[in-house]
């Protein structure tokens, strides 16, 4: 039977920081308990002969080969980019909340470097 009080479901509850009703915690306290009984069956049982498992059915690789094979050109990649700057597309930035817009250019950032990098240098695009 199982044996968690209404308090224990409180607790766990203001542990979790979860806001819960009165008629949330008295389903829960019946629910919880049902698993604690359910579990207290299964903890009965002889499993003495049965060896551990991390899997309880056969694990199947159904992935392909990494294989390594032509690719897109830069030109091809970047031929849809909204903005770009050389071999790089350009992004707003999400970074730097208001700064980053109100000194930005349309797209939200300011172009300037090698890279089309942000003012001062905090967030710049991918430099491979």
């Amino acid at each position: 039977m199982g044996t968690l009080t209404r308090a224990d479901v409180e607790h766990v509850a203001h542990l979790a920081r979860l806001g819960l009703t009165d008629e949330e915690l008295t389903r829960l306290e019946g629910q919880l308990n049902h698993i604690l009984d359910q579990y207290e069956i299964l903890a009965r049982l002889d499993t003495d002969a049965i060896p551990p498992t991390a899997q309880t059915i056969e694990l199947e690789n159904i992935l392909r080969d990494d294989v390594a094979r032509p690719s897109l050109t830069v030109e091809e990649a970047l031929a849809n980019a909204p903005a770009r700057d050389g071999d790089h597309v350009v992004v707003p930035a999400i970074i730097g909340g208001e700064q980053a817009s109100e000194h930005g250019s349309e797209h939200g950032r300011e172009r300037g470097g090698e890279h089309g990098r942000e003012r001062g240098g905090e967030h710049g695009s991918h430099q491979g």
